[in-house]
């Protein structure tokens, strides 16, 4: 008699299913308690200023952690170890799924708003991009203002510990790139042998530095509030500013040249900055392939602009130059997205040069987004290896960083990576090209956005807003920024059917 086959019932195969992501859902529910957690501090800001937005509050706060805790409760027995499919699927939800919850605060207070614009502004703020659709942000509450950028201050820490202690696990981060040269740990993609006091670790550095730099802005002249939003969004080189004018409303030199330190800061590598703390030495600043050339691409950039801008007189003298060039050039190329001007209205030259910066200059491990200066500087060696083949076949020419080997397999990595980067930069622009945009805003939103900076050229530059776009425009556009703040392969890798089999 021939073996009997058994269709299996549909209710093991939802079972298996929910088995399979239950530790997912697990970890989601929690960060979804965490942000409700945060929602604290824009309520206890809006008890002390009397605001008519604690209902908004209120109601969200409600809702997010009922949410929750309904995830955590209904997964709470499946536990097991995640695994490197779980992380992918992981990392997604949580950058695509809070910025849902966050934005209800958003919507409940100003009606007007759709969930298309509310969710586009929650996701600037978790992904750290800066773009908004909001105008008259003088105007605004301060508590929605708050919530706008401590939202980016959380996503810069988790975009850190991402970074750092938690893509390369994954195989697709920007840090396995890098080893740090430094004894011990530090030699491996972790800082610590175990991932939580990496991330302890990371966080601790963090909160100095977010303390530091409101302490500075304040003894700045920032009043206490503004202290507190502005260094929420430069810790995390988000952008975000409670005023429309950005920083040309503080005008302020003592101000800017605080917000230039510690945007630096942040594009810097919090491995590297963990391990100047923990050593109590500036010696791996330079031991760091990357920070050398970060500087010295920030200071030189910035000389040049400012020359070119004195000599096209757009600033009566050398030393205005200098300080708005200065500014603008380290906002943009570490992707924080402030502004002391509209440079929309200087010679094109100086804002397309700010605009290529923002594609590489942040460092792996930093709360910088774009490519990251460590594949920039591997395919420049790339580039050199295969002409010196063209005139040595047979020699054998590693590619060497900061003293250490290159192994081809990561090579290669970056190869891919770059390529996909190209592919997604020119699909999307196409895409917003017939959806009727002119070719520089199309362009520019789309590098802008993928490169967390926030704002572009033309009209989604620095002096206008996101809201002139239409809602398909602006979902390419959040695209844009959830795939080029997972570093892509993190997101893409779920569209493929290999991912979803057993």
């Amino acid at each position: 008699m021939p073996p009997q086959i058994t269709a299996a019932a549909p209710g093991a195969h939802l079972g298996a299913a929910f088995e399979r992501a239950a530790p997912v859902v697990q970890v989601l529910g929690f960060a979804v308690i965490l942000l409700a957690a945060a929602m604290a501090i824009p309520i206890g800001v809006a008890l002390w200023h009397g605001e008519p937005t604690l209902a908004a509050f209120g109601v969200s706060f409600a809702v997010t952690i009922a949410g929750g805790m309904l995830m955590w409760a209904a997964t709470r027995r499946h536990r097991r170890e995640l695994q490197i499919r779980d992380g992918f699927l992981l990392v997604t939800l949580v950058w695509s799924v809070l910025p849902a919850f966050a934005a209800m605060p958003l919507m409940i207070h100003l009606p007007g708003l759709s969930f298309t614009d509310a969710y586009f502004e929650s996701l600037s703020g978790i992904t750290t991009t800066g773009a908004t659709v909001f105008s008259n942000l003088d105007k605004l509450s301060p508590s929605i203002n708050v919530w706008r950028c401590l939202l980016q201050w959380f996503g810069g820490i988790g975009i850190v510990v991402m970074a750092v202690a938690v893509l390369p696990l994954l195989g697709v981060g920007g840090q396995q790139l890098y080893r740090a040269e430094t004894p011990g740990p530090m030699k491996d993609t972790k800082l610590t042998p175990r991932i939580t006091e990496t991330a302890k670790g990371l966080w601790l550095v963090y909160v100095g530095f977010s303390i530091a730099c409101g302490f500075a802005y304040w003894l700045a002249g920032m009043t206490p509030l503004d202290a507190m939003s502005h260094t929420f969004s430069t810790m995390s080189t988000g952008g975000f500013s409670s005023h429309d004018a950005s920083f040309a409303y503080f005008d302020s030199p003592a101000i800017e040249a605080v917000a230039i330190v510690f945007m630096t800061i942040g594009g810097l590598n919090f491995a590297t900055h963990f391990t100047v703390f923990r050593r109590w030495s500036l010696a791996p600043y330079r031991h760091d392939p990357q920070a050398r050339w970060f500087v010295l691409l920030l200071l030189g950039s910035a000389i040049l602009i400012a020359g070119y801008l004195w000599l096209h007189g757009t600033y009566p003298d050398f030393a205005s130059s200098l300080r708005h060039a200065a500014f603008n050039t380290v906002s943009i190329a570490t992707t924080t997205g402030y502004a002391t001007a509209d440079y929309n209205l200087w010679p094109a030259f100086a804002p397309l040069l700010m605009l290529f910066l923002c594609v590489f200059a942040s460092c792996a491990g930093s709360t910088g987004g774009g490519i990251k200066m460590v594949r920039m500087q591997l395919m420049f060696l790339q580039g050199l290896r295969e002409m010196l083949k063209l005139l040595h076949p047979q020699a054998q020419l590693p590619v060497k960083l900061g003293g250490s080997v290159v192994a081809n397999q990561i090579v290669f990595a970056v190869l891919a990576f770059m390529s996909l980067y190209g592919a997604s930069v020119t699909v999307m622009t196409f895409v917003l090209l017939a959806s009727g945009l002119d070719f520089t805003t199309a362009f520019s939103a789309v590098i802008a956005c993928i490169t967390n900076t926030g704002p572009g050229l033309a009209q989604v530059g620095p002096a206008t807003t996101y809201a002139v776009l239409t809602d398909f425009q602006t979902w390419v556009c959040s695209f844009a920024m959830l795939i080029g703040r997972l570093e892509l392969f993190t997101v893409f890798v779920l569209f493929t059917p290999a991912f979803w089999r057993k």
